[in-house]
């Protein structure tokens, strides 16, 4: 138990999503309880965690998603450690569902990304074809996050398109797809900043300076690429050109490092797979999937072309981590809740509300 990296689970906390201000303590070594001394509640160590309320082992459930994030079949680890299906349904909603709360809070932030790679996966699902579009940043092979949609439209690929700019910053972007139409309008209308001019009515939007887009479309002829075109939408050839570098040295414009990370998701995501019998039942089921295998990716997997000396994660690429985590250290992370806003009223705010506002929101 390391009360320095707990924070306060309760919504109603003035201390809630902040670490190391000392007002987390120890409650009980035996129950593994903390206390929050602004609040006075206590609350499990495992609160926020994959193993809250489990009464398996922690290293039992950690090895059962380890196996689930790398392909494993469910029938074979019911097999070999004998638990039930719906067990096993429920580890994995679980697991992908702190995967995504783990990478909204640690991915999505700001970084300059340099060139970024999307592409779209075609996905069976019992009743239907259903879509996945992901997108990566190129330097350091972070997964920068997917969505999952039954059509293959706007909508599908306005949705990643927002993610990837929640991970970027206001720096000179190059951003590389297939031919699909929808990503120019979707990257048009997405990379916008409001213009505040402090009168009243809706802001005029203004686009981000410095976002290339470019596409490569390739030709097939009897399941075989018989040709490919490259196309710069936006911007100019040597901008371009300096980007990519910067990126991925030398070569020409490509979506291979996207699709090499399709080949990974093919293989640890049996509904990804082609021509086999796994088909998913729900559309969500391979959302938490998406996330769950995407996460363990980023944090846990260490990348070849990063560093063959030290093993490298793209999250360490990305200096968003110091070293590559377990599974268990992904599964006990504490995704801290949004931070305490002072609550909106009239008058003078009280002594109390003063004192709490100088203590938590400076």
């Amino acid at each position: 138990m390391d009360p320095t990296t707990t924070c306060c689970p309760n919504r109603t906390c003035p201390a809630r999503g902040q670490t190391g201000r000392g007002n987390i303590g120890i409650h009980s070594q035996k129950e593994q309880r903390c206390i929050c001394h602004a609040c006075q509640k206590t609350f499990s160590a495992t609160t926020g965690t994959v193993f809250y309320r489990l009464r398996t082992a922690a290293e039992t459930v950690s090895l059962v998603v380890t196996l689930l994030a790398h392909g494993c079949p469910v029938q074979a680890i019911v097999a070999a450690f004998g638990f039930d299906e719906r067990t096993i349904a429920e580890w994995w909603t679980r697991s992908g569902q702190h995967g995504q709360a783990v990478h909204e809070s640690l991915v999505e932030q700001p970084r300059d990304l340099g060139q970024v790679q999307a592409d779209e996966l075609r996905v069976k699902k019992q009743g239907g074809i259903v879509w996945m579009a992901m997108a990566m940043m190129v330097r350091t092979r972070l997964w920068l996050g997917g969505e999952v949609s039954e059509q293959r439209d706007l909508p599908l690929i306005r949705r990643l398109i927002a993610r990837v700019k929640r991970c970027a910053a206001h720096r000179p972007l190059l951003i590389c797809t297939d031919g699909l139409v929808s990503y120019i309008r979707a990257i048009r209308e997405t990379f916008r900043a409001p213009v505040r001019t402090g009168t009243g009515g809706r802001p005029r939007l203004r686009p981000w300076r410095n976002v290339l887009i470019a596409q490569v479309v390739k030709r097939y002829a009897r399941r075989r690429v018989v040709d490919t075109e490259r196309r710069i939408v936006d911007g100019t050839p040597a901008r371009v050109e300096t980007l990519r570098r910067r990126s991925q040295g030398d070569g020409v414009s490509n979506t291979a490092y996207i699709e090499r990370l399709n080949g990974t998701f093919r293989e640890r995501l049996a509904p990804l797979a082609r021509r086999c019998r796994a088909l998913a039942r729900e559309t969500l089921t391979l959302h938490e999937g998406m996330f769950l295998v995407g996460t363990v990716y980023n944090f846990c997997t260490p990348h070849a072309s990063l560093g063959r000396a030290q093993q490298t994660t793209p999250a360490m690429a990305a200096g968003i981590t110091d070293h590559g985590w377990t599974m268990q250290e992904l599964l006990s992370f504490h995704v801290p809740l949004p931070r305490w806003v002072p609550p909106k009223q009239r008058g003078r705010p009280s002594r109390a509300l003063q004192r709490l506002i100088k203590r938590w929101c400076s």
